[in-house]
């Protein structure tokens, strides 16, 4: 392929699958400036998620909320380091397990399990939605959560629809870390080090926004938005920007919101005369 990435300045503010996402940019030559937007820990506390983990084995769930892939792979590890991977894998095996879209159904695919179904959209209404149109009647459904996050609507809709909700959040952000290479971000745009910024969530950018809103950078970044092209990996993004009063330069054509379609955007993008 003639027209690649080579020489472009790409900045990516992914945390969960950043390395994915660094080397298919890289594959294309594009030199990746990283921004994770935060630090991802173990819970402090495991107690609560070994319990969760034991009640999984003693009595199998009924159902399955996976929020995010990060969180499967994070109880995964206490699982491991337990003793009970066995155990816990086939538990899993008996509840119907749904996706809070594709990320959670790979992380699912790498311990062999299938996901029972993946909302179309990667949301907390998304997730709601898809319940909805389900019998959860006296069924208990364990929720991997994320932090950061007023999960209070979702736990609400599974108690609507007769569901007892088990939730579990298996990991923390250390965003005190991030938010220095949030601002050096913010910097660079502005000195028109970056070619086009890469968005891949709607909570990426609603996090650089925060951030530059506490430090009093927020005029700083939109002129730095302003000199640099804005990718969106799909609609949800997009509508992120708008509540901003920003729009999307570059996104995937149709409904291929994943990484290699925005990729194939950019460079289409990029290479207009």
């Amino acid at each position: 392929m003639v027209d690649r990435l080579n020489g472009y300045r790409v900045l990516i503010l992914e945390t969960r699958e950043e390395a994915q996402f660094d080397r298919l940019l890289s594959e294309q030559g594009a030199n990746v400036l990283q921004c994770p937007m935060f630090i991802i820990k173990d819970a402090p506390d495991p107690a609560p998620i070994e319990a969760w983990i034991k009640r999984a084995i003693a009595a199998p769930l009924d159902d399955l909320v996976l929020m995010t892939g990060e969180g499967l792979r994070r109880l995964m590890k206490v699982v491991r380091r337990i003793g009970v991977e066995q155990e816990f894998v086939a538990a899993l095996v008996k509840a119907r397990k749904f996706a809070r879209g594709p990320k959670p159904g790979k992380a699912l695919r790498e311990i062999g399990i299938e996901p029972q179904a993946t909302t179309e959209k990667p949301t907390t209404e998304g997730v709601v939605e898809m319940l909805s149109r389900l019998n959860l009647v006296s069924r208990r459904v364990g929720v991997q959560l994320y932090p950061d996050k007023d999960h209070s609507p979702l736990i609400a809709a599974i108690e609507a629809l007769g569901g007892v909700a088990d939730p579990v959040t298996p990991y923390v952000y250390d965003a005190l870390i991030a938010e220095t290479g949030i601002l050096n971000a913010i910097d660079k745009m502005n000195e028109e080090e970056v070619d086009v910024i890469a968005l891949t969530s709607s909570g990426q950018f609603r996090r650089m926004m925060a951030v530059a809103q506490a430090h009093g950078f927020e005029g700083r970044l939109r002129e730095g938005l302003a000199k640099t092209r804005i990718a969106a990996i799909g609609p949800v993004v997009a509508e992120e920007l708008e509540i901003f009063g920003l729009r999307a330069d570059i996104m995937p054509a149709g409904e291929a919101y994943f990484m290699r379609p925005l990729i194939a955007a950019m460079i289409s993008d990029l290479h207009k005369s």
